[in-house]
């Protein structure tokens, strides 16, 4: 009697938990955090929330569709990494094809959603964040070069750019600054991580920094980048938009990252490398609470 049996077809919450996997969403919210801190210091207060809720939908749309397009772009290196091998497109689950056309679909809304109820500034910024990740970091940079994640950072940069214009119509110095500190912020992050997984990258080919120079340089590259970023959050604290609320917060909470970024690059550890990792997470969303409580609070 010939075989009869059937494979299950997964069910629709499974469907629904893989393409929202594509969307990346522990990524979108912290992007989601500066973008809001963009937003309070150019309201100097609390902003429309109608507004902030449309920056932070359009922004979640954009950057859930920029990870999913990655989803089809890395399929290949992402089954050489345990890390990775797992993720919807990887394990088989979604087609290639279903994820490109998901992630273009909520990008053409996000620009769509922005454009029209927030303005043409935050929309075009909005999409070239996503064209930038996806055409300059995820299909160059990140195969070619360890200088990767410095370049290919600016795309996550972007959000309180965002924020800032949402609320002005335009770009200003402290937008900058803003843009800056997440652009320094991402090599020692993305660092420490890399440390944790140099393994998969190595299985992969891809060139992070710890595959093409030692773990010890690396540990270097992460202080240096460390104090850098520290440096420049306070020197942020000096504007005039900034108050003393923001000030006390950057030094508090850049005092221990240099710290930990010192400890690593002395003696190179697992567990050392994870905590800096882990703190790095913690430092630039509660650096931006600051933003936002010293916006409200201590208003310029």
């Amino acid at each position: 009697m010939a075989d009869r049996s059937v494979v299950a077809r997964p069910s629709a919450g499974a469907v629904a938990r893989d393409f929202l996997a594509l969307t990346k969403p522990k990524i979108i919210s912290l992007l989601l955090v500066t973008a809001a801190g963009g937003m309070f210091l150019a309201a100097q207060g609390v902003p429309s929330l109608t507004q902030l809720a449309m920056v932070w939908l359009g922004g979640a749309l954009a950057s859930g569709g920029a990870n999913a397009v990655n989803h089809f772009l890395d399929r290949d290196i992402d089954r050489d990494m345990r890390r990775t091998q797992g993720r919807p497109v990887a394990g088989e689950r979604v087609a290639p094809h279903y994820a490109l056309a998901f992630g273009i679909a909520l990008n053409v809304a996000a620009f769509a959603l922005l454009a029209t109820l927030v303005n043409w500034l935050a929309a075009g910024l909005t999409l070239g964040a996503s064209l930038f990740y996806v055409f300059v970091y995820t299909l160059w940079l990140k195969r070619t070069t360890p200088n990767n994640i410095v370049i290919g950072g600016a795309a996550g940069a972007v959000p309180p750019m965002v924020g800032w214009a949402a609320v002005t119509g335009g770009l200003d110095l402290p937008a900058v600054y803003l843009f800056a500190i997440v652009f320094f912020w991402t090599p020692p992050h993305f660092w420490a991580l890399s440390l944790l997984i140099q393994t998969d990258y190595e299985r992969a080919g891809v060139p992070m920094l710890p595959v093409v120079a030692s773990r010890r340089q690396t540990g270097l590259h992460i202080l240096l980048y460390a104090i850098a970023l520290v440096g420049l959050t306070l020197m942020f604290g000096l504007l005039p938009q900034v108050g003393w609320i923001y000030l006390a917060a950057a030094a508090a909470l850049g005092a221990p990252f240099i710290g930990l970024a010192w400890r690593l690059w002395r003696r190179d550890a697992r567990g050392r490398a994870k905590a800096t990792y882990l703190y790095s997470l913690a430092y630039l969303a509660l650096l931006f609470v600051a933003v936002m409580v010293d916006s409200v609070v201590a208003p310029a």
